[in-house]
């Protein structure tokens, strides 16, 4: 049997739209295995950006649980779920998310400062992520400058 990384139990979460209730997952039970890519499909408005929320930690459920790795994050509070992410998920988003004032080389260093990491520490890693992307012809380009395919890989 497969090594299970992410455990979805009784997952469901509310949204409150003025009067009305809108439940965007409904008890959805599902598990994803070490190795296994797997694919979350259905039409518009079905709840997958909310599943996809809810497993990326930046959504909370408003029943179930899930666990990550062996830890329940059921208990968690907001920080401790915004650490967790910080130093155990990763994201490629569907927008770029960077900062159109700061340089590729500051928006790849934002989340070690955030992180409280020293300044010789985030630049040896800056450095190291640069050059394994291939991005060092970019290192001081703002994202206006760059294309829409090295936004993207600025932003992963």
């Amino acid at each position: 049997m497969k090594e299970q990384i992410v455990i979805c139990e009784n997952l469901s979460k509310i949204f409150t739209v003025g009067n009305s209730e809108v439940k965007a997952v409904d008890n959805v039970s599902v598990n994803f295995e070490k190795g296994e890519f797997s694919s979350i499909v259905g039409p518009s408005g079905s709840g997958k950006t909310t599943l996809l929320n809810l497993v990326g930690t930046l959504e909370v459920p408003t029943e179930g649980r899930i666990i990550i790795n062996g830890t329940d994050l059921s208990n968690f509070t907001r920080d401790e779920l915004t650490n967790f992410r910080g130093k155990n998920l990763g994201f490629v988003f569907q927008f770029f998310n960077l900062i159109e004032g700061l340089t590729t080389f500051e928006n790849i260093e934002l989340p070690l400062i955030f992180d409280s990491v020293p300044y010789e520490q985030r630049k040896k890693a800056v450095d190291v992520l640069i050059q394994d992307f291939n991005l060092d012809y970019l290192r001081n380009k703002f994202p206006e400058e760059l294309s829409s395919g090295e936004r993207h890989r600025v932003s992963q």
